[in-house]
């Protein structure tokens, strides 16, 4: 039988590893299914410059995984059984299907969290997805056009927070912006990307409201603790995000975030089949403190689980991979940004990057990431492993396969998975393909070692 990998999410983790992984294995012991519900690779750390009205590419999944065997699969993902190894999905045309698994890797990312605030959910705007930074362009391009621009607050003060503020504040000059934050302006940075920060919020006319707590968003107004009262055309939450709470009511183990507890290969610590990645792990780093949610850890914890699976599966011992957060990258429109290096603490080290280069060195960041993502394959070595127990090409392991069908190229709306229609149905999986919950690992010379010798992955 034929080892079925699925791919919940095709964010930049989830397109890194179901590149690798089919890159990595062969196609006659492993096939690669990725489910994910828009058409579109979406550049999440370019929203809020979608929002202000800019163009960003947005590459079709399809011609992304086009030639590597991938299979993709357009529907948004309802629940998961890891006990019956199924995952539960809806169609774009509303329909529900089931879709089964050996291997899953979790990656459907993060959303925008109201943290409990009344009016959130109704009256404010958000730039955690693709769907909700349109509507907000949308609503600012009515302001544009009835008032020349109008009253637009956001909340939160989080690298998210200041680019929306400062993105807006650039493209739109009309608008009238004031960022809200909840203790001081860029307290996580040193004290002179502070004084950076906020001299480019005054050049830009970004009005920042310090040590404020909002208690409510209503129709045109933001409420905040001690009785302020802020004007609002347009209300942006940026003061946080979680996760879906698909997998904490599927039974998996998690923080309290809802994010999954993993393990240093990226292996749920109760679902040794599942796999967890970007900001739907809950990852310690290398210096035992947990990953924050960003394009960086999805990027490390991505590396860690696709080698990881392709090791179990072939046999291998799973070798350690860097998980490091070496800092934070923020942008002030397009003509300015700070790089903030912090330490092993994670701590803001004193000196920092301001200015035109670390809006350049943004840009190009942003220009690379875009650029391997459309590429999933692109670099990877080109030799294939064979899974333990499937045939070599020259037959001399007998196999079982799932199905006599070949796994097909990407498509854009195929119905393979569906139950009875091809290999990729709900079919029971096999058993004799599981991977064992732990095995030998090796670190890379050099990686540092845990602080805590009696817990090898921190957790």
């Amino acid at each position: 039988m034929k080892h079925r990998i699925v791919v919940l999410g095709a964010g930049y983790a989830g397109a890194y590893v179901a590149g690798t992984l089919a890159r990595r294995l062969t196609p006659e012991g492993a096939e690669v299914v990725v489910v994910n519900a828009e058409p579109d690779f979406v550049q999440r750390l370019r929203l809020h410059q979608l929002a202000a009205g800019q163009e960003i590419e947005a590459p079709r999944l399809a011609d992304v995984f086009a030639g590597t065997g991938i299979r993709l699969r357009l529907a948004r993902v309802t629940a998961l059984d890891p006990e019956r190894r199924i995952v539960a999905v809806a169609d774009t045309d509303g329909g529900a299907d089931e879709i089964g698994y050996d291997t899953l890797v979790y990656a459907l990312g993060s959303r925008s969290d109201d943290r409990g605030v009344p009016g959130v959910a109704e009256h404010a705007f958000d730039v955690a997805g693709r769907p909700s930074a349109l509507r907000l362009r949308e609503h600012l391009d009515g302001l544009d056009l009835r008032s020349g621009g109008g009253k637009v607050v956001i909340v939160g003060d989080g690298p998210t927070g200041i680019e929306t503020a400062t993105e807006i504040a650039e493209s739109r000059p009309g608008s009238a912006v004031t960022l809200i934050a909840r203790g001081e302006l860029g307290a996580s940075l040193s004290a002179g990307a502070r004084d950076h920060l906020r001299r480019a919020c005054d050049r830009l006319g970004v009005t920042v409201l310090e040590q404020a707590g909002v208690e409510a968003v209503e129709a045109g107004r933001v409420l905040c603790a001690g009785g302020t009262v802020l004007a609002s055309d347009a209300t942006v939450w940026a003061a946080g995000f979680a996760v879906a709470p698909i997998a904490a009511a599927a039974g998996l183990e998690v923080a309290d975030d809802g994010r999954i507890l993993v393990d240093r290969t990226m292996r749920s610590v109760s679902h040794p089949n599942v796999y967890a990645v970007g900001d739907s792990a809950r990852a310690m780093g290398d210096n035992c403190l947990p990953l924050p949610m960003s394009c960086a850890s999805a990027g490390c914890t991505g590396r860690q689980a696709a080698a990881s699976i392709v090791a179990c599966l072939t046999g291998r011992e799973v070798e350690h991979t860097g998980l490091e957060y070496i800092g934070n990258h923020i942008s002030l429109g397009r003509r300015d940004g700070i790089l903030q290096i912090v330490d092993h603490e994670a701590r803001a080290k004193p000196k920092y990057l301001g200015g035109r280069k670390a809006a350049r060195i943004k840009a190009a960041v942003l220009r690379m990431s875009l650029w391997i993502t459309s590429r999933p394959t692109f670099g990877l070595p080109t030799r294939k492993h064979h899974l333990t127990g499937t045939p070599k090409p020259d037959g001399k392991t007998a196999v079982t396969p799932r199905s006599a069908e070949k796994t097909p190229a990407a498509e854009n709306s195929s119905r393979s998975t569906r139950t009875g229609t091809g290999p990729a149905t709900a079919s029971p999986p096999s058993t004799a393909s599981a991977c064992p919950s732990r095995r030998p690992s090796r670190r890379r010379s050099g990686q540092p070692l845990c602080p805590h010798p009696e817990s090898d992955d921190c957790s």
